[in-house]
């Protein structure tokens, strides 16, 4: 073999490259190697439509990123390679369709005003909530962060026992197996509240009646109101840069345009790869993948048959399509201009709408009414475009990888080539409805369909922006597959890493970091 390193890592994600630099800061020699001609999988940014409009290409928000434990250790490193963030003080909002709003600030006061608009009660429930949070986060993100391993499971219990009590405890549980709509209805009056927090279970494959998905819509509004939002300086690519900078200066190699078509292994344990060139790269140490479950099997070459099995029934969440606008200016929301103060504007004006979008995106429909996700990172970065100028980062939500057929009957395609535009066009008339004269102010759009995103991306199955359901039976101690939570496989040496991999999707890097820690040594 030609060349030879600690550890080789396959895809150059945040996660894999939080991965190799951490190993890199442990003494490791490191090789990244990427199919795609830039680093960064979903995290990455580009001129998409004119020159000099950036657009984040799937991942804008950066918060968890930011507020990672990884960036505690690494922070200081990356700010040294470019890595720079811009803080976002209105994290979120609501339109809907009665040209009424709501939404979240740092400003609690602000908040409340909007909450009160609707419901004077549910601004209370807001205040004991916010009061209560710095309370319950520590046991929220203990479990999130912990290693999903049975004596770090128990110890979390134990921890949380102590704290609070057997009933205090129960009462958690009991929340973390709810869904959505159950502690939304539960705990707030007007159904405009409701959809403005439950539009958040849906970036994480939790429609509202998915059981354990009430904890997702809760830390987004709770850590919303206290910290707000983080977005990239000049684009989500600021971490990924900055990542390969890093570990480039620590002497490791990160090379893209690199397809891996082979993980190398003899008597139980992985000793390189091989790539699509008929190199081959050794690995003292380990081979880790940062590919999604039902890849690595084709990578191996089989491993063990209940592990591989379980590798090809790993669910994958509906897709996304994304709608990248070069604006001549922001949207004129009907809802009033407090919307273009918001990073986030979203479309989804109730619960059942959002379940209903989603059953449908499931039975492999384009949505009748999808739902949207309007970002306006210009508001806060205007270094984004050139000056007056903005961009609009749309995410449909959701869209199905594969058409079968068009709920509304009036898209005979089921080809995402076909089927593109007519279900764009469904999208901005969405758009219009909230905001009248958008289409006008458009000067140039970039349409990703499914297909594109899995084609650019093979981890995203059919446009799956967190590689995986996390619905209850695939999280936790179940993600990817029982018994390997902590990205190891039947292999020695060989390990998973990525969104597939507990604690799963969203910039936060902790699959990689944790599996670098386990690895390496904190």
């Amino acid at each position: 073999m030609a060349n030879d390193f600690d550890a080789v890592l396959i895809g150059a994600g945040h996660n894999t490259l939080a991965a190799a630099l951490h190993l890199s800061a442990r003494g490791w020699k490191v090789g990244v190697f990427e199919q795609a001609g830039v680093a960064g999988g979903a995290v990455k940014t580009g001129e998409y439509t004119l020159p000099g409009f950036r657009h984040d290409w799937a991942a804008m928000n950066l918060s968890l990123f930011a507020g990672s434990a990884f960036f505690q250790r690494y922070g200081e490193e990356l700010g040294r390679h470019g890595c720079a963030f811009v803080p976002v003080d209105r994290p979120f909002s609501s339109s809907f369709p009665d040209g009424s709003w709501v939404g979240v600030s740092t400003d609690r006061t602000e908040t409340l005003a909007a909450i009160r608009a609707v419901s004077p009660r549910d601004a209370e429930t807001w205040t004991r909530l916010c009061d209560g949070f710095g309370a319950e986060a520590p046991h929220l993100f203990g479990l999130l962060g912990s290693p999903m391993r049975f004596r770090a499971l128990a110890y979390f219990m134990f921890k949380t026992l102590r704290a609070k009590g057997i009933g205090g405890t129960l009462d958690m549980g009991r929340f973390l197996l709810s869904s959505p709509r159950a502690w939304l209805e539960e705990t707030f009056e007007h159904p405009h509240v409701r959809a403005m927090l439950g539009a958040w279970g849906m970036h994480l494959d939790f429609a509202p009646d998915v059981a354990g998905g009430a904890m997702f819509p809760y830390l987004e509004g709770m850590a919303g109101q206290a910290f707000g939002m983080v977005i990239g300086q000049g684009g989500a690519d600021t971490v990924t840069r900055a990542l390969v900078a890093a570990i480039k200066a620590r002497g490791g190699m990160v090379e893209t345009g690199a397809t891996v078509t082979r993980i190398l292994h003899q008597g139980g344990r992985a000793s390189g790869i091989e790539l699509a060139d008929s190199r081959r790269i050794a690995a003292r140490r380990a081979v880790i993948a940062g590919v999604a479950p039902r890849a690595l099997a084709r990578l191996t070459r089989g491993t063990t048959p209940a592990f591989d099995g379980a590798l090809q029934t790993f669910r994958h969440a509906p897709g996304t399509m994304m709608i990248h606008l070069a604006m001549d200016a922001l949207p004129d929301w009907r809802a009033g201009a407090v919307l273009q103060r918001h990073a986030y504007v979203h479309l989804a004006p109730s619960l059942d709408q959002m379940a209903r979008t989603y059953v449908q995106a499931l039975a492999g429909q384009l949505p009748d009414e999808p739902i949207l996700v309007v970002g306006q990172p210009t508001v806060f970065d205007p270094s984004r475009a050139p000056e007056g100028k903005h961009v609009l980062w749309v995410q449909v939500r959701m869209a199905p990888g594969t058409i079968a057929g068009d709920a509304k009957g009036e898209i005979s395609a089921t080809g995402w080539a076909e089927a593109a535009e007519p279900f764009a066009e469904r999208a901005l008339s969405i758009l219009e409805a909230h905001a009248p004269g958008t289409r006008a102010k458009i000067l140039a759009r970039r349409i990703v369909t499914p297909v594109e995103l899995e084609a650019d991306n093979p981890n995203l199955v059919g446009g799956d922006q967190v590689c995986g359901s996390h619905h209850l039976a695939q999280h936790f101690l179940f993600r990817p597959v029982r018994g390997h939570a902590d990205g190891s496989t039947p292999i020695a040496n060989l390990h998973l890493t990525g969104a597939a991999v507990w604690p799963g999707a969203g910039t936060g890097a902790g699959p990689g970091f944790l599996l670098a820690r386990k690895l390496a040594g904190n």
